[in-house]
């Protein structure tokens, strides 16, 4: 079968799955992911049907980093027969101020998007690493980069500009906006199970390890809380959110931060991790009595409340509301607990809808409906993978 392999690579992690293609139809048929890199490395893939195809543990030596989880992974995909692949998507989650579109990655592009790395520090090298694989072991199999911003480009200047001197937004100095892929997926998503408000004044919570809300018109992105960098806006598992940005001259000034150090703080020490001093998964959070875990899920319920502030002003109303990715799709108490906060704006819970995890969950009466959409950013990275190479 005709294929399309679409790859999204974290430090600890290599997720990937496989679509055939069928004319332009795309069909998911293998869903997998090599996770505890350099810990404990597993590899697990199943079919379409859940039949498990692979499941194999490896000594850390084995598979001590990310490059060599991509040599495992590759070797096991070539296993599998009747499978030709037609080209590879990534999800990179920077493509700067050139960037805004899907596009077939070549070295010049690759190396361009390698500057912004220090953009991006948790995502964009391990992003990068498999797309540079794959050009040396396979290059005749076309690579497509798709971006986590793109989808909020097209703002206006005065939404993504800071209030600094001209020539730094000329620099590339912006709002950005990332979970990109993710928001394009709800939208289309919305259009097809609610097209009577997908049009609407929407606000969409990305709630997972990483989170962030966007306020969604016409489809299209309006506003969002993320900006230059995948720091700001909500707190997140390891990450602050909004901070005043005298605290890193502080920390610099008279705490005698290096510059490694409050990197290392700002994306891997902080957020719900170091808010709680237990954990930044809401799994653990919520199972805990301890104080310092109810005091990071306040926190983060607190700073969703007034983003959605923020976003219903842009909006100027709200239609509608949606809660995806792994807290938003999976943690009904958070979910009632940020709904209870949007009363104000004529959200009104149905607690029971809401428990049973629902596609919707508000009561007939409210008047901005409340969903729960899972996300799938790797269907959207197929459908522009093969809309691109159809097009050349």
């Amino acid at each position: 079968m005709d294929a399309i392999l679409v790859v999204n690579a974290g430090s600890s992690s290599l997720k990937f799955q496989i679509f055939e293609v069928a004319g332009t139809r795309l069909e998911r048929r293998v869903r997998g992911q090599m996770d505890g890199i350099g810990t404990r490395p597993r590899l697990r893939a199943t079919a379409a049907d859940t039949t498990a195809l692979v499941d194999r543990s490896y000594e850390p030596g084995v598979v001590k980093d990310l490059p060599a989880a991509i040599t495992e992974t590759r070797t096991w995909l070539q296993s599998l027969e009747g499978v030709t692949l037609r080209a590879i998507g990534h999800r990179v989650v920077h493509g700067g101020p050139d960037y805004a579109q899907p596009i077939l990655i070549d070295h010049d592009i690759l190396d361009k998007l390698a500057t912004l790395q220090k953009l991006a520090p948790l995502h964009q090298p391990n992003n990068l690493a498999p797309i540079r694989l794959a050009m040396d072991i396979d290059p005749d199999v076309p690579q497509i980069a798709c971006f986590d911003t793109a989808f909020h480009r097209g703002h206006a200047a005065h939404t993504d500009c800071y209030a600094l001197p001209w020539a730094f937004y000329e620099d590339g100095i912006r709002r950005y906006g990332f979970h990109g892929l993710s928001y394009e997926y709800i939208s289309e998503r919305l259009a097809e199970v609610a097209p009577a408000v997908a049009q609407d004044r929407i606000i969409v919570a990305h709630l997972g390890s990483g989170a962030s809300m966007c306020a969604l018109r016409n489809g299209r992105s309006l506003e969002t809380t993320m900006g230059f960098t995948a720091l700001d806006g909500l707190p997140m598992g390891t990450r602050p959110g909004q901070m005043d940005p005298g605290v890193v001259l502080y920390l610099i000034d008279q705490k005698g931060m290096s510059t490694r150090e409050v990197t290392d703080l700002l994306y891997r020490s902080s957020g719900l991790r170091g808010l709680s001093g237990i954990s930044g998964d809401m799994r653990d959070l919520l199972a805990s009595d301890d104080p310092r875990a109810s005091l990071a899920i306040d926190h983060l319920v607190h700073r969703c409340a007034l983003s959605a502030g923020m976003l219903a002003g842009a909006l100027g109303g709200l239609d509608a509301f949606v809660f995806t990715a792994g807290v938003g799709e999976n943690a009904p108490t958070i979910r009632a607990r940020i709904a209870a906060r949007l009363t104000w704006l004529g959200a009104e819970l149905d607690p029971a809808a809401n428990e049973a995890g629902a596609m919707l969950i508000s009561t007939e009466a409210s008047r901005v409906a409340l969903y729960v959409l899972p996300t799938d950013e790797e269907l959207m990275i197929a459908r522009h993978t093969l809309a691109l190479i159809t097009a050349s």
